[in-house]
């Protein structure tokens, strides 16, 4: 188990939101939770599902931009779901967040008795293990290596329950490897239409290193590709759109 004592704040979205994270070298929040942070814009009264939610960075980030909604944090890991409720308490939304110790890849039945309910989220956020377990070199830290991998067949199974905790008509938003594209649309497949796909580059002249995805659940709209999004200039500084991104500021147009 990570040793949470060891914890230390960062600031994400240009201070507004102040995150304990685990000792570096442990999976820690960074750009990709940023990113998928400001994916869908959240409304008052809106309920956000965070699915593997370690700290709580990216339900908390899309949660402090919509002071009337709920947040619901779902995280296997005893040690991050306390992390998370440290966070939530930190950033004065304890009355707001419910952080829910449950796994995602479970049972119905064991995901319903943690108080997770069908069809009770407007949004669903997910930042899902990037790699089937026996097809990379895990990790030697323990809870990285948990955090990146899939048993076979894992993607499709958390998309469904992410599709099982959203309203009809509700969206999900999740962040992937670029080349993880087709296992992503195949998992959305009959469940989500209106998808669209935003690649992410580190440089404008290298290939794209992450997907940005949303969909709407049960929709039948047509898939719909995104300009991308160029993280650095050819100095290494954040471009214009990345760092408003991360200071916490609109999308630019």
């Amino acid at each position: 188990m990570r040793q949470t004592s060891d914890a230390a704040p960062d600031d994400f979205l240009g201070g507004s939101l102040r995150l304990l994270q685990p000792p570096r070298g442990s999976h820690r929040a960074g750009t990709d939770a940023v990113l998928l942070s400001r994916l869908i814009e959240p409304r008052a009264g809106d309920v956000i599902c965070d699915v593997g939610a370690g700290t709580g960075a990216v339900g908390l980030a899309a949660g402090i931009r919509a002071p009337g909604s709920r947040v619901i944090l779902v995280e296997r890991a005893p040690d991050l779901a306390a992390l998370a409720r440290r966070n939530a308490e930190a950033n004065a939304m304890a009355n707001r967040v419910s952080v829910v110790e449950a796994d995602v890849l479970g049972p119905g039945a064991e995901r319903r008795a943690a108080t997770l309910v069908s069809g009770s989220a407007d949004i669903v956020l997910t930042n899902p293990p990037f790699f089937e377990a026996g097809r990379h070199r895990p990790s030697p830290d323990a809870g990285k290596a948990a955090a990146h991998a899939f048993p076979p067949g894992g993607l499709e199974a958390w998309i469904r329950t992410c599709t099982d905790l959203l309203r009809a008509g509700g969206r999900l938003g999740l962040i992937h490897r670029a080349d993880a594209l087709p296992l992503c649309l195949d998992a959305l497949r009959n469940r989500f239409g209106g998808v669209a796909i935003r690649p992410v580059h580190a440089r404008a002249d290298r290939p794209a290193i992450r997907i940005l995805v949303s969909a709407t659940k049960g929709s039948r709209a047509a898939l719909e590709l995104r300009p991308s999004l160029v993280l650095q200039g050819a100095d290494g500084a954040f471009t214009a759109e990345a760092d408003a991104l991360h200071r916490g500021r609109p999308w630019p147009p």
